[in-house]
């Protein structure tokens, strides 16, 4: 988590997608206004046997830092009416179970760089109280390794770990694995069983450090330094856990005045010793556009870029070393996120659980995370990981108080992915159609479309963004292999006014409706989207 802004364009066409359960998807069906026919046809092949590699789940994972309300008041509350005997949100954990979230990145972030993981373990009165400069907060410390992980079980997710690589040693990191992974008969082992945890919590993900190329970061070094240092804990890591999988801290995003070469200079010390490298993102609707819609709705194309930029450095290093291995990419960090990004909103004022980086998010704000998870879904055969950040009150999909919670407008689309995309990312062929030109950027497409397909259960799923803020255009789908032979869902999150926000005062103002069905003949599919919408469809095959 960083205090600057994340900017950058790609200057190339691109798609995007979503998707809900059904639960959350009770509004009756609205048809959304059009203004008339559709403006344009855009024509793509389906083929169901032209898929990426598998689609790793964990491209749609979440955040968890010890930052604001994210943790105490989000999803730890013993004092809550909703908390169960270990002090979690019933509530809340509930609908991450629903969600089905596969990976949880914790504890940080800014944080991770001046944390002492040994001040969260043990009994819970011998805990010290620390201020956490990352954030200038206070921090209880009651909420800790075991209590994260035996959380992780209780949802169904998996833990993605932060090391301290800022105030911390490659050793501290190394004694973290063996108090989690090692059985017995050590002393990190022995402490941890000590400590009441008598089975292993065999950890598999972990991150080296976070953002050690901004000034902003405790413990802040050179590339070099860092790389070094990366490569010595991801060695005494692996003496102790050899099955790990080790995430180097890549750059903090494009606009760093170093960008790609502090990762070209990091992995020249690590690349032997590491599986992949980060990548951390926030889209901005104020300096990066100017408020523009148009061009705001265009941003995950920057993301691609990055993504592109990034793996060309894993693949130089890669060719430099001679080496057989090559890295996957984590995208642990990625939202939209420009409000609250100054003043209070970053200042913890030595309070516990203070109010920060509470960001109100608009449906604009959802087409945008829609078009970002196609991308990724675009990419997944590099990007293996990925995290929303964050999951609970701080910029996030869920916010709660002391009656409850509400989802707001980015939790539909992030839920579509979870729910039905699944199996493989299709490599979609779409032709040439209609686009809008946006300055730095070239001609943008108005439609934007990925899919996947699930070779477990026969299901095709389709997630399109129709950036035209006032006409809508249709879609025709030529089923190159078998047809869809029966529409199981169709959803589309839409609205006349892109500034509307859902709250505890109206939860549903802006929700997913019904969309219109599409008309399948002779092996076309024609779809109508409505502007500034994001739609979901999936078929049986």
């Amino acid at each position: 988590m960083a205090f600057d802004s994340r900017r950058g364009f790609l200057k190339r066409a691109s798609a995007a997608g979503l998707a809900i359960s059904a639960n959350h998807l009770l509004a009756p069906f609205v048809r959304a206004q059009t203004g008339g026919l559709a403006s344009s046809i855009f024509r793509f092949d389906l083929d169901s046997r032209r898929v990426l590699p598998a689609l790793d789940r964990n491209v749609f994972g979440s955040f968890l830092e010890h930052l604001g309300r994210a943790i105490y008041e989000g999803i730890y509350d013993p004092n809550s009416k909703f908390a169960d005997a270990n002090g979690f949100r019933k509530d809340v954990l509930e609908e991450i179970q629903k969600l089905q979230v596969p990976i949880v990145r914790y504890p940080g972030g800014n944080f991770v760089s001046g944390y002492h993981w040994l001040d969260g373990v043990g009994p819970k009165q011998d805990r010290p109280k620390v201020l956490d400069k990352a954030w200038n907060s206070l921090e209880t410390n009651q909420f800790g390794t075991n209590e994260f992980l035996l959380w992780c079980r209780t949802v169904g997710t998996q833990p993605l770990l932060g090391l301290n690589l800022g105030t911390g040693t490659p050793e501290s990191a190394a004694a973290l694995v063996e108090y989690c992974n090692v059985d017995k008969g050590t002393k990190w082992s022995d402490l941890r069983r000590k400590h009441g945890i008598a089975d292993p919590h065999k950890v598999t993900h972990w991150c080296l450090g976070n953002e050690m190329d901004g000034p902003w970061q405790i413990g802040h070094m050179s590339a070099v330094e860092y790389g070094e240092k990366a490569a010595d804990a991801a060695r005494q890591m692996r003496y102790v856990d050899p099955s790990l999988k080790l995430i180097a801290c890549g750059s903090s995003g494009p606009t760093m005045p170093t960008y790609l070469e502090w990762d070209r200079e990091v992995l020249e010390q690590c690349y032997d010793y590491v599986d992949a490298i980060s990548l951390h993102r926030y889209f901005d609707n104020t300096s990066e556009t100017g408020g523009d819609t148009a061009k705001f709705l265009a941003l995950n194309l920057s993301m691609e870029r990055q993504i592109a930029e990034v793996a060309a450095v894993c693949d130089y290093v890669q060719g430099r070393k001679r080496s057989p291995k090559k890295l996957w990419l984590s995208f642990d960090e990625w939202n939209v996120w420009y409000r609250a990004h100054s003043g209070p909103a970053m200042d913890g004022n030595r309070k516990e659980a203070p109010h920060l980086l509470e960001e109100v998010y608009n449906l604009e704000d959802a087409l945008l995370v829609g078009g970002l998870i196609n991308s990724l879904l675009r990419n997944s055969n590099r990007v293996r990981v990925g995290c929303l950040a964050q999951l609970v009150n701080v910029i996030a999909p869920i916010m709660t108080n002391s009656n409850g919670f509400y989802r707001q407008t980015i939790y539909y689309p992030y839920n579509w992915a979870l729910q039905f995309a699944r199996g493989a990312a299709l490599d979609v062929l779409v032709e040439p159609g209609p686009s809008y030109e946006v300055p730095g950027y070239g001609q943008v497409p108005y439609l934007d479309v990925a899919g996947t397909i699930n070779p477990d259960d026969g299901t095709v799923s389709l997630f399109v963004l129709n950036r035209d803020l006032s006409k809508a255009h249709q879609l025709e789908l030529n089923w190159e292999a078998k047809a869809g032979s029966r529409l199981l869902t169709s959803y589309v999150l839409t609205g006349s006014d892109l500034k509307a926000v859902n709250g505890f005062d109206a939860p549903q103002r802006v929700a997913p409706q019904a969309a219109e069905k599409p008309v399948t003949s002779s092996g076309v599919t024609k779809i109508e989207l409505p502007p500034r919408s994001y739609s979901l469809y999936q078929w049986g095959i």
